[in-house]
């Protein structure tokens, strides 16, 4: 077989399917429940800002413009130090190194209840940013050396249902804190969501200390046979890889494949911030006589959604091996979702377009975060996937606001250009564990 048939034809398992089936799965259940749990409270401690608005806002005094760019000031801090943190987890390792950040992470979330006004209140936000830059492509970075290709897309998703969860679990959970807890002590109910929502994940990052491994080789609860067929495997794909794209080189991330992943995740950063922004908000306004915990079940329900649907998404990537449209088909569902609740004719049209909405756009994440260890590895990937995620998350600073401004039909509009683009700009891409057909 030659080069060429080797890197098109689609992943077939090792001769010893059955050593292959049970080393995936004790690796699947080993990290992939503990990261979604670090990534469920990554999520809460991030846009419980977003639910915490419904007070906070009046009692610091902020107009709707202002408390917008503070939600989106998280971004300022989290941009610029992505890339360096994602290259220290290399050198620190995995383990370490996000321990560290969810450690700092949770500290300066529970001390948002300090915000006093316009510049507490900014100052605290840039400084979780710079606590958190490096965790999420620090994860997909963490997956990549420890799955197949062909596998990482059904294993992202499963990641990635943390941000439903959160949602599902943390909504109805901040509108009871805030109910039931304002007042207690002499303060807000705002401040006690930040210090019960922020402790709990510094306790699980030193956790981490304990239970992540940085690599394979250390795995010691995998037999011996599994560690080695791991290792082999995922060295094969690397070579290949390495063949195909390029030597491990840091000035590979700045290829234009890079910068095409970059422009279409935008899409999605403005649409998903936007949406933590403001969808208690959106709901309160259809259902105006609701409390805070009622509210927050009805703004699960488009998470609860987004579960079933990017995990339906990612798996049916990985058994095709098509990746281009169920990106492209995600951000078009996605676009319609907006355009649903922008129309909304009445509350219940508008809640479902939420619900859509949301689908769509988490549904593309699980297939694009496969997108760059593709044709990355190395230093290359730490930095690439990094460079994207920061450059990328340009968007979510401004997802809130342009929301705010523009109205929901200019985020509609935005994750159709992502769709469209997806479908348009992928055409020629060729993945090495998949077929030129389905690229």
């Amino acid at each position: 077989m030659n080069k060429s048939q080797a890197t098109d034809t689609p992943y077939a398992p090792d001769a010893d399917s059955q050593l292959s089936a049970s080393t995936l799965r004790a690796v699947a259940w080993r990290i992939v429940p503990f990261i979604c749990l670090l990534y469920l409270l990554n999520i809460l401690d991030r846009a419980n800002v977003g639910f915490a608005r419904l007070e906070m806002q009046d009692d610091l005094g902020l107009s709707e413009a202002t408390f917008n760019l503070g939600y989106g000031m998280f971004y300022v801090g989290y941009i610029l130090f992505e890339v360096p943190s994602n290259l220290l987890m290399r050198r620190f390792g995995a383990r370490r190194w996000i321990a560290r950040i969810m450690i700092t992470w949770g500290l300066v979330s529970a001390a948002t209840l300090l915000a006093r006004d316009l510049w507490t209140f900014y100052a605290l936000r840039i400084l979780l940013g710079i606590a958190e830059a490096g965790f999420f492509p620090g994860i997909i970075l963490y997956l990549s050396d420890w799955f197949p290709d062909r596998q990482r897309a059904k294993m992202t998703a499963f990641f990635m249902l943390a941000i439903g969860l959160s949602s599902v679990v943390g909504n109805p959970i901040s509108g009871w804190i805030m109910d039931h807890l304002d007042g207690v002590n002499g303060w807000h109910g705002w401040q006690w969501l930040f210090l019960l929502e922020g402790v709990p994940t510094s306790l699980v990052g030193i956790a981490v200390l304990f239970y992540l491994q940085d690599s394979p080789r250390d795995a010691h609860w995998l037999t011996d046979k599994q560690r080695q067929w791991l290792l082999d495997h995922l060295a094969d794909e690397d070579k290949q890889r390495r063949e195909l794209h390029g030597p491990d080189r840091w000035q590979a991330m700045l290829q234009p494949r890079v910068w095409l992943l970059i422009a279409i995740y935008f899409t999605v950063a403005v649409g998903s911030n936007a949406g933590g922004a403001y969808f208690p908000t959106l709901i309160k306004g259809h259902y105006q006589t609701l409390t805070h915990f009622q509210i927050g079940l009805l703004t699960a329900l488009p998470h609860l959604c987004a579960i079933v649907a990017m995990s339906w998404v990612g798996i049916s990537s990985d058994r095709s091996g098509e990746r281009r449209w169920h990106l492209a088909g995600s951000a078009m569902a996605a676009a319609g979702g907006w355009s649903l609740v922008a129309w909304g004719p009445a509350p219940a049209v508008a809640l479902a377009g939420l619900c859509l909405a949301q689908a769509g756009m988490m549904s593309m994440l699980p297939v694009f975060w496969t997108l760059p260890s593709v044709f990355l590895s190395g230093v290359a990937a730490a930095g690439g996937i990094a460079l994207i995620n920061s450059v990328a998350n340009i968007g979510g600073f401004f997802g809130a606001t342009i929301l705010g401004q523009f109205g929901l039909w200019s985020i509609a509009t935005i994750l159709l250009c992502g769709g469209l683009l997806s479908a348009a700009a992928l055409r020629q891409w060729r993945p090495t564990h998949q077929s030129s057909a389905n690229a």
